[in-house]
């Protein structure tokens, strides 16, 4: 019999198993997942070892979005915002917010540094565009965030330079009564191209979700998209590309036709 027996796991696969469930928690409920991962593994050296390592990851990957302290206004966590360690950057507010990721809060928050800031001619593209954003994310995605970040270029001290904004979008309906958890996220790359006057867009498009009335369903569906346009004003590029954002975003919402996920834009 002793010869039947299962090997007993290595300190590396707990981790790596841990590890590994954290990572696919659904939306919303990798602090459920975290508790039953714990118990489960029974040693906090091997469990903190998991979580320091799954609970970035998973923050950035779900973009979460988290209270400034003294009501500064929300940081989003994203690979795009982030600085060094465990330090993010929120360009509406133009401040940086300390995280932690496994409490899944910020911890202090401070203005940001003049190098951590994109030039004032990229700036005005981005915070037009910031603006756009804003406003069809709060006409489309009631729940929703968004941030404009500098990907690329952020040093162009005017026209003749090319440089990188990325769009990010992250929308969240949690109601674990109703055994239902869902979240979308969209992350637009805008490459703007002074020399042949072109804007190059790149859209990724992810929705999540976790039924677990009577079952449990998952759902991971993913789409990815392009589209262009001409260079031009900060205020009618933002127009321009919020419009494209829109037009994308609505047809991939629509070709769902699943109604749990047409309710992010109702």
């Amino acid at each position: 019999m002793a010869d039947d027996e299962e090997p007993e796991l290595s300190e590396k696969q707990k981790i790596d198993i841990a590890k590994w469930f954290l990572l696919n928690s659904p939306p919303g409920e990798i602090q459920f997942v975290a508790e039953d991962v714990k118990a489960v593994v029974n040693d906090d050296g091997l469990y903190e070892e998991a979580a320091s390592e799954a609970f970035p990851l998973y923050n950035k990957s779900h973009m979460i979005s988290l209270e400034m302290p003294g009501g500064i206004g929300d940081v989003l966590v994203t690979s795009f915002g982030e600085l060094r360690g465990t330090e993010y950057l929120d360009p509406r507010t133009a401040h940086v917010a300390v995280v932690d990721h496994i409490k899944q809060v910020c911890t202090d928050v401070r203005p940001a540094l003049d190098e951590e800031l994109p030039s004032a001619y990229v700036e005005e593209f981005r915070c037009t565009l910031d603006g756009e954003i804003l406003r069809y994310v709060g006409e489309t995605y009631p729940k929703g965030v968004c941030s404009v970040y500098c990907g690329n270029g952020k040093d162009a001290e005017g026209p003749g330079s090319d440089f990188e904004l990325v769009v990010v979008i992250s929308a969240a309906r949690h109601s674990p009564q109703n055994f239902c958890n869902g979240s979308w996220r969209s992350v637009w790359s805008i490459e703007f191209k002074d020399e042949v006057q072109v804007l190059e867009l790149k859209g990724k498009l992810q929705v999540g979700a976790h039924y677990f009335e009577e079952g449990n369903v998952q759902l991971d569906a993913k789409h990815e998209c392009k589209d262009s346009t001409i260079f031009q004003s900060s205020e009618d590029s933002a127009i321009t590309i919020g419009n494209i954002i829109r037009q994308h975003e609505a047809e991939y919402l629509a070709s769902l036709e699943v109604q749990p996920f047409a309710d992010f834009s109702s």
